[in-house]
């Protein structure tokens, strides 16, 4: 049985060492780079002692960022990644939180790095530290020590308050979430994906290992191409990618603005999305245009390993729907709780709830956060079982599939009735003209607020909202934006328009 992800890169480095691995605009590293260099940084760092503690990873998105996470792991220690696009404030705090011990940068990053208080943390240089002569006899002593629950990864979530928490995830659940993830996705060793989340995030896992799993090829996509629609989708064509997995901001950067009228993604058959929900009106433009690609949504949180359920699509939907979550991976269960913690009747809405391997091992060094979330399961009262209750709300529709509802938060109070915010955008995003919509609720003047980008007028916005909503549920402010700010991750940034409307 697997029990280490490393795995992964030792099985395939001697049936395609010289295959690309991993790539980017300027440079590409082969499976026997990967291999030979991972194995050099885990060695000089576990030579310089450090061993079963976190090491920052603060580089930038390039191959050489994602050799030295395995390196880290090679080590006996886990990685954090830190990139210098991410909020100045946001990287004070998770130095603060984890008081690390190394630093790893590249040229490009280490006068970034100067800004942050890293003291008590020896920082080495990339350049430097990647030729170090492999030491097997330590690695192999390593390796031995290793078990499947020992953490790989402290990725950070921003977190409702503000306050970053660090998701610790181990190899078991990793190698669980890569192998359903893999099999749902049909990787092979023809795959070409095209990466664009960021690699501070765990979206990225999707690319990451998979590609060591099969001997597939991961190319890092320009983060600049995501403002120039007609140069991503020349991207694509010329590196031949085949597969995706993006958020949904980024595939309707694509089919919002008629980039199809002009160039397809010719060598595209796997277009996964999740993290937001896909308007439908933007998804017909991705079907008409790729109508032999298979489009699978995926849905999962961070603590739960990356994605937790997936849905295939395999019909047409009507705008006002929402494309379902589907069905739990292999391995995985839902639960859909109500306020008294028991399971929601047939087509009710409740929390969705997690059990299974995928669960991380909780925040790191935050025991008070991880209890409130990381709960025992309160269906079994024989013995102790844990499963993580997500915040999100689901439902089961008529077909047995799994809906996201939305956001527990999402939900609010307004002229006496309950409202789910999201159903507003979905009917903002029926209207043709309109390219992109957010909804968003202010606290304290009890107003709710629309943005959205398109080619349309405000007056002629409300009038059409007015149509379809209850009077109750029209939006107070209607505001137009000539492009919706987006997360570094590529999300829709409601936080930002939220503090932006105060």
């Amino acid at each position: 049985m697997q029990n280490n992800v490393l795995e992964y890169l030792e099985n395939i480095v001697g049936k395609v060492p010289d295959k690309i691995a991993y790539a980017d605009e300027n440079c590409g590293a082969t499976f026997r780079d990967v291999y030979d260099i991972s194995r050099s940084i885990g060695t000089f760092l576990n030579q310089q002692g450090h061993y079963k503690e976190p090491v920052v990873v603060f580089m930038g998105k390039h191959p050489g960022a994602i050799i030295t996470f395995y390196g880290v792991i090679y080590s006996g220690c886990y990685y954090v990644p830190i990139d210098e696009e991410m909020p100045k404030h946001r990287i004070e705090l998770i130095f603060q939180s984890l008081k690390p011990k190394a630093v790893i940068c590249d040229d490009d990053s280490i006068k970034a790095i100067e800004e942050f208080d890293y003291k008590g943390a020896r920082l080495y240089l990339y350049e430097d530290i990647n030729k170090t002569a492999h030491e097997e006899h330590l690695l192999a002593n390593i390796r031995d020590k290793q078990i499947d629950t020992d953490p790989i990864y402290i990725v950070f979530t921003s977190g409702s308050t503000g306050i970053p928490k660090g998701v610790v995830a181990c190899h078991r659940s990793v190698i669980d979430y890569i192998e359903n993830l893999s099999n749902v996705l049909k990787i092979n060793e023809d795959t070409v994906f095209g990466n664009q989340t960021p690699l501070y995030v765990d979206a990225c896992l999707k690319e990451l290992y998979p590609t060591l799993k099969y001997g597939a090829t991961t190319y890092i996509i320009p983060k600049s191409f995501f403002m120039f629609p007609l140069k991503l989708v020349e991207f694509l064509n010329d590196k031949k990618i085949n597969t995706v997995c993006w958020v949904v901001s980024a595939l309707t950067i694509i089919s919002a603005f008629g980039t199809f009228e002009k160039a397809k993604p010719e060598f595209l058959h796997t277009i996964a999305f999740g993290s937001e929900v896909f308007p439908i009106k933007q998804f017909r433009l991705w079907r008409e245009n790729l109508p032999n690609a298979r489009f699978i949504n995926l849905y999962g949180p961070t603590e739960c390993t990356g994605m937790s359920t997936y849905y295939e699509v395999n019909r047409d939907f009507e705008l006002h729907e929402a494309i379902p979550i589907g069905r739990p991976f292999k391995n995985t269960d839902i639960l859909l709780l109500d306020d008294e913690d028991k399971l929601v009747s047939s087509g009710e809405a409740g929390e969705i709830c997690i059990r299974g391997t995928s669960l991380t091992l909780g925040y790191y060094k935050n025991f008070e956060k991880t209890n409130e979330v990381f709960v025992q399961n309160p269906l079994n009262d024989s013995y102790p079982e844990l499963i993580y209750r997500t915040g999100d709300l689901g439902k089961y529709n008529e077909q047995g599939e799994l809906v996201f509802v939305s956001r527990k938060d999402n939900q609010i109070k307004h002229m006496g009735h309950r409202i789910e915010l999201g159903e507003i955008e979905v009917v903002a995003n029926m209207q043709p003209e309109i390219k992109s919509a957010c909804c968003i609720f202010d606290d304290i003047k009890k107003k709710i607020i629309l943005y959205y980008v398109g080619d349309i007028t405000k007056a002629e916005v409300a009038n059409f909202l007015k149509q379809k909503l209850p009077r109750y549920m029209v939006p107070n402010v209607i505001e137009k934006l000539d492009s919706m700010p987006l997360t570094p991750n590529g999300k829709i940034n409601r936080v930002l328009l939220k503090e932006n409307y105060k």
